[in-house]
């Protein structure tokens, strides 16, 4: 019994730290930089960022995996030099040190970004 009690302990920790719900109209609203991205949750070696505007083409390969999910327009992803179409919900994975970017994407184009798991 004391080990379920742990656990529910713990799951009553994390839950305190669970971020509310962010909109695409508040994300929009984050801080950020041109060719950079917004910061809208850190937990761990989970990092979930937001860009209304990432650079067209490569970017610089990260020590990290990222998950991306298209928020809102559509554009191409390259991965790798493989060139995929996307538009919102659409999700590319980049692993650590892979070549990727966006490319020729509309101008409501916006993306969350995933960072997560150990500097590779």
């Amino acid at each position: 019994m004391g080990y379920y009690r742990t656990v529910e302990a713990n799951v009553e920790v994390a839950m305190d730290r669970t971020p509310a719900p962010i909109s695409l109209a508040t994300a929009r609203g984050l801080p950020w930089k041109p060719g950079r991205s917004a910061e809208a949750f850190v937990d761990g070696d989970l990092e979930i960022r937001f860009t209304p505007r990432p650079t067209d083409g490569p970017q610089k390969p990260h020590q990290r995996d990222e998950v991306y999910v298209v928020a809102a327009g559509s554009g191409f992803c390259r991965i790798d030099g493989t060139l995929t179409a996307v538009e919102p919900g659409d999700m590319c994975f980049a692993a650590a040190h892979a070549e990727h970017g966006f490319e020729n994407f509309t101008d409501d184009f916006a993306i969350w970004i995933i960072f997560y798991g150990p500097l590779k």
